[in-house]
């Protein structure tokens, strides 16, 4: 590597920073320092007192593949001794209620989603891997026989002799004291008296992350909290079974129902407890080591035990297995460890600063991955795996505040073993975020979901009679008690009207931002798949996309003037993107300089849409709302009852209608106008499941579920979003065609077959005569649950050919919805199965969209 190539600085030589170093090695990237303030044998952080354990399941495709990246790098890690530096023990998670057997059957659907061989075994066989087990309590288990431990100490030090070897730079026993900033981009280091020169700074510094973006201005949403961890005395039937000190043979176990998790270490079982309080850690309270003082029983990240707070988990263990009555808890610690708002890890580039890159929260499971995939950030601009669910960015401003990060993290704690409906919403903090329209919701009976702080009406109780007007053929069969919750036929009701009459829905929460300035038009007509090469009034809907050519994130460009446009964007990380753009830009050239700005907090909007809408705001207004004064994808401005708008000829259900836009001070009064005008035609408010519903009957693609930068557009069935007359260079085109070509999967249409079927999204689906085919029949309980765990294996066993990714009963045309990746080859009318909790659900692939092909609702 050349002087001149970028000089990167890794601050954290834990398994994540040593790991980063590694890989930007194997990348060709070797001007690399890593600092870290304590010695490199025993950096005193998490990595030096990690269980180790790896468990795959997950409900994100990112973070599994990422446990899959680790195990593979630890495995062929070997030390001097030739032992490698991950034992393939297994993993083994118990259930001893129904609803956690169930639970099972749903982690043992991801994994196969993703291509992790997983089984739900019965009891006998768990007792078989784990013989000290008491088997009367155990209903069942999920097996994943490629887990196991990692020997997190021994792989980093291994990475760190390797990435040396390479030409890498470690500089131990040295504290960062501040970062230097140039122009708006890192420029060196700051270590006491010396200062490092520096393109790139990546965080990897753990729990006392925090701090190091505090020095750039950015906020690190982590709080270090502290977890007990304890060992036995000997076991009787462990003496003389492993042969390394912390080695093991049997799988590592999680008794989740109790938020307990147990290894075997050497002749001893290692107790690892989520039960007890949360144990927020203040870093200015953390003893005090020097360098030469760290060991691994004595480092800043290992604190006191509290035997009170383990007393009722160590009950629990030994009702559990009822050998360890025969020993005692010889010691212990509570490790520190960094919890985040959403339990999610923290990667990549400052939204503030350009070159300040973080990979914080990150667990030993998925240390290596992450660790790869920010080397490909780095080093060629994007990851391989999609990074949007673990974007640093991914957080509003009010997420990142001290208290609630503080609270929701805590939150996350206690949370961390618990059984979570995928559209459960936090209980606390709420009301954070309301729309202008909030009383008059109230009044209607909303049930309102929590999504990134906002409350968001998802059914309102005041459309409950409507059941009893509604047409037979609109209501939806009853649901299995999982996928009942957070559900309501109210839904169906709303869609009705939506569809044959007019409904008003809150779309508030959109995040939204203006492009304005005289390079506004150049910078975004360079970024999308659109031309921004048009008159004011034009709306696109368009890709961002990566040089790699996947898509980042799909947006709505409303060009409002020559040198102001508003963008309809998925969230900041969306406005980090196009920010830092910006600032290149204007930096680069000043006669074409951009701001950014967001406009969310201080508007709002109401999508007006059904087939009677255009009657409604003819009541409100003189302004031409005809097909020919407002077209398709056009926007303008417009006074509606006193209120002046902007009005964006779109619908993302599928019907006649615009997104209303108005300041936030003048939302209630816009609420009220359209509400008074649509009483006549029995204008009613709408949620977001008849919203999602009617959205997925229309094809319409939600980013970070249906799609993400793993994806090129042409397979995410987004290919005329990338219009073939822009012939102008903008990012990610040399790579599509290419890419295109090399696309094996696509984004496909599935109609369940038997319409009481419902799936939640992330299901395996399996191709009728594929690889994944099962070799029984299917088995249920009398309320459409978990099939019984069965000794040679659950119903779906085998490696998926495909996931779902979004799904909803699709009320207008009677059958439930199910988008899923699966392999291009399919054809419309094959049969696929779709496992859902340990059962078989027959669906065929169907043409999309499903309603309206012709478009005529939509465009007159």
């Amino acid at each position: 590597m050349p002087h001149s190539a970028p000089r990167v600085i890794i601050i954290g030589a834990g398994i994540v920073g040593a790991n980063l170093a590694d890989e930007l090695a194997q990348l060709g990237w070797t001007n690399t320092l890593v600092i870290e303030q304590g010695p490199l044998g025993i950096p005193g952080g998490s990595t030096s007192h990690a269980p180790g354990l790896v468990f795959s399941s997950n409900p994100s495709k990112s973070m599994t593949e990422f446990a899959q990246f680790t195990i593979e790098k630890l495995s062929s890690l070997t030390g001097p001794d030739g032992r490698g530096s991950f034992l393939p023990v297994g993993g083994l998670e118990i259930a001893t209620t129904e609803d956690r057997l169930r639970d099972l059957h749903r982690r043992a659907g991801w994994n196969r989603s993703y291509g992790v061989e997983a089984d739900v075994i019965d009891a006998e066989e768990c007792a078989r891997l784990f013989p000290m087990l008491n088997r009367d309590m155990v209903l069942g288990g999920l097996l994943t026989p490629g887990d196991g431990l990692a020997l997190a100490a021994k792989g980093t030090q291994l990475v760190i002799e390797r990435a040396r070897a390479a030409g890498v730079e470690f500089r131990d026993r040295t504290t960062v004291t501040d970062i230097e900033t140039t122009g708006g981009r890192v420029s060196a280091v700051i270590c006491g008296d010396d200062r490092i020169p520096a393109d790139i700074v990546v965080s990897c510094a753990g729990f006392w992350g925090p701090e190091i973006g505090e020095m750039v201005g950015t906020p690190i949403p982590l709080v270090p909290l502290g977890h007990q961890f304890a060992w036995t005395t000997e076991v009787p039937s462990l003496v003389g079974a492993n042969e390394m000190p912390a080695g093991a043979k049997r799988p590592i176990l999680r008794y989740q129902d109790k938020d307990l998790y147990f290894r075997e270490w050497g002749e001893t079982i290692g107790i690892g407890s989520y039960a007890h309080r949360p144990m927020p850690v203040d870093l200015d309270s953390l003893p005090t080591y020097s360098p030469d003082e760290i060991t691994s029983e004595r480092m800043p990240s290992s604190l006191d035990f509290t035997p009170e707070d383990f007393a009722p988990e160590w009950e629990a263990t030994k009702t559990l297995l009822p050998e360890l009555a025969q020993t005692q808890i010889r010691r212990g610690f509570n490790g520190v460890f960094s919890f985040t708002p959403d339990g999610g890890s923290l990667v990549g580039q400052s939204r503030q600063v350009d070159g300040f890159f973080v990979a914080e929260a990150v667990w030993v499971t998925h240390a290596a991955g992450v660790a790869h995939a920010v080397a490909e950030l780095i080093a060629e601009g994007q990851s391989t795996t999609d990074l949007s669910g673990l974007d640093l960015n991914r957080f509003e401003d009010v997420q990142t505040n001290r208290d609630y990060v503080s609270e929701t993290s805590q939150q996350n704690f206690v949370e961390i073993y618990d059984i979570i409906h995928p559209l459960q919403p936090r209980v606390s903090p709420r009301d954070l975020r309301s729309s202008p329209f909030r009383a008059q919701q109230e009044k209607l009976g909303a049930f309102f979901l929590e999504t990134n702080g906002w409350e968001r009406p998802h059914w309102y109780d005041a459309n409950a009679g409507l059941l009893d007007e509604m047409p037979a053929e609109w209501a939806a069969p009853e649901r299995d008690s999982w996928a009942a919750q957070f559900h309501s036929p109210i839904a169906a009701a709303e869609a009705w009207k939506t569809r044959t009459s007019v409904a008003m829905f809150d779309m508030t929460q959109l995040k939204r931002f203006e492009v304005t300035g005289p390079g506004a038009g150049e910078l975004l007509h360079g970024m999308t798949t659109s031309s921004m090469r048009r008159l004011p009034g034009a709306v696109s809907y368009t890709l961002l996309l990566d040089e790699a050519g996947g898509i980042t994130s799909d947006i709505t460009v409303a060009i409002l003037d020559e040198q102001t446009y508003q963008v309809g964007a998925n969230s900041n990380i969306d406005l980090a993107y196009i920010s830092r753009a910006a600032r290149r830009q204007s930096a680069a050239d000043p006669a074409k300089w951009v701001i950014v700005r967001e406009t969310t907090p201080g508007t709002c909007c109401i999508g007006l849409w059904g087939p009677l809408a255009r009657d409604v705001i003819a009541k409100v207004t003189d302004e031409d709302f005809s097909d020919a004064g407002l077209k398709y994808f056009r926007t303008k401005p417009a006074v509606l009852g006193g209120v002046p708008v902007t009005a964006m000829r779109l619908s993302y259900v599928g019907e006649l209608g615009w997104e209303i836009y108005t300041s936030a001070d003048l939302g209630s009064r816009l609420w009220d106008v359209l509400w008074e005008a649509g009483e006549e035609f029995g204008i009613i408010a709408g949620g977001r499941e008849a919203f999602n519903s009617m959205r997925l009957e229309k094809g319409f693609r939600s980013f970070g579920t249906d799609m993400t930068s793993e994806h090129e557009p042409v397979q995410a069935g987004l290919g005329f979003a990338v219009k073939a007359s822009k012939t102008d260079d903008f990012t990610g085109k040399s790579a599509l065609e290419s890419r295109a070509a090399a696309a094996t999967t696509k984004l496909t249409c599935l109609t369940l077959d038997v319409p009481s079927d419902v799936v939640l999204g992330k299901e395996p689906v399996y191709v009728v005569g594929g690889s994944g085919v099962a070799d029984g029949g299917t088995s249920a309980d009398s309320d459409g649950g978990a099939a019984s765990a069965k000794s040679n294996g659950s119903v779906g066993t085998g490696v998926a050919d495909g996931y779902v990714t979004s799904a909803a009963y699709g009320y207008t045309i009677g059958k439930s919805i199910a988008y899923a990746w699966l392999p291009n080859t399919l054809s419309v009318g094959d049969a696929v199965e779709i496992e859902y909790l340990g059962r078989r659900l027959p669906a065929t692939v169907t043409a999309e969209p499903l309603f309206d092909p012709e478009m005529t609702r939509l465009k007159g």
